[in-house]
């Protein structure tokens, strides 16, 4: 069977597969992501040749690779999370494959709309390890003039706010991101954040409030810019479920009494959308 090899570059980990055409994951990898621009680099390489090697009754045709920052189809051009400037694609693989590069939220919001719930005017958020978001308007995926647009995660929440990895103070990132709010609290995870909130930990409780009311007023100010239809929040930190959306829809709608709120979910596709978007990219180059 032919299929595609896709891989998803985050903050913390790097995930990887083999993708069917339709949308299938046929295998599935999931790696720790090093630190420093030249180690990240090279783990890529060497998961895309781990993942190209002969597997009974699969054909590799093309690589799709989606990696956060700024994107071109050619070079991976700026990213503050791991420090690289100017990344040519050929620097991220050897195989003798097709290879196709792309923005990892810009991906995985393609395969929201290709295998998700879609729609017309929609904003994919996934809060990973930092924040950006897929636009969507009138059905299309939306770059902006250089490629910028969706970076959310550095909308300014709380002016002269605690510094963000991008140089700014009051990102919401530096609030609401799943690396944030573990820093925040000072051990553990996003999720144990949580969980201890819902033990009745005080400090645990305060680190998530101040998270999720930093996550509406940036919600609420991307609603009145761009009226979307749907907000569809993915990664890691969606997997908090009603303990995120509850008080989220809530203090979205209170900043938001002139209009009804637009409908909040989580992703169908969980944490496994910018795998899937990788394969779509990979799928793409192949044709």
């Amino acid at each position: 069977m032919d299929c595609v090899v896709a891989v998803d570059v985050g903050g913390t980990t790097i995930k990887g597969g083999l993708v069917a055409r339709d949308g299938t994951i046929l295998h599935f990898e999931r790696r720790d992501t090093p630190r420093g621009a030249d180690r990240v680099i090279a783990a890529v390489s060497a998961f895309v040749a781990d993942l190209s090697r002969p597997r009974p009754g699969l054909r590799p045709v093309a690589v799709g690779l989606a990696v956060p920052g700024l994107v071109t189809p050619t070079h991976a051009v700026f990213s503050a999370a791991f420090g690289w400037r100017d990344v040519p694609v050929s620097s991220f693989t050897d195989v003798d494959l097709p290879v196709a590069l792309g923005h990892d939220v810009r991906s995985a919001g393609e395969a929201e709309l290709a295998y998700g719930g879609g729609g017309d005017d929609v904003l994919f958020l996934p809060i990973g390890t930092g924040i950006a978001g897929a636009v969507v308007l009138s059905g299309s995926l939306y770059g902006g003039a250089g490629g910028w647009a969706g970076q959310i995660g550095h909308i300014p929440v709380r002016p002269d706010g605690v510094a963000c990895g991008c140089g700014q103070r009051g990102c919401l990132a530096a609030y609401a991101s799943g690396g944030a709010i573990a820093a925040r609290y000072g051990s553990g995870t996003a999720p144990d954040v949580v969980r201890r909130a819902a033990e009745g930990d005080a400090r645990a409780a305060e680190v998530w409030s101040s998270a999720v009311d930093a996550l509406a007023l940036a919600l609420a100010t991307y609603t009145l810019l761009l009226d979307p239809a749907r907000i569809v929040i993915g990664g890691g930190v969606s997997l908090a479920g009603d303990a995120l959306l509850a008080p989220l829809r809530q203090r979205l709608a209170a900043r938001l009494e002139s209009r009804r709120p637009p409908e909040v979910v989580t992703s169908s596709l969980g944490t496994g959308a910018g795998l899937l978007g990788a394969g779509l990219l990979g799928w793409r180059s192949a044709a």
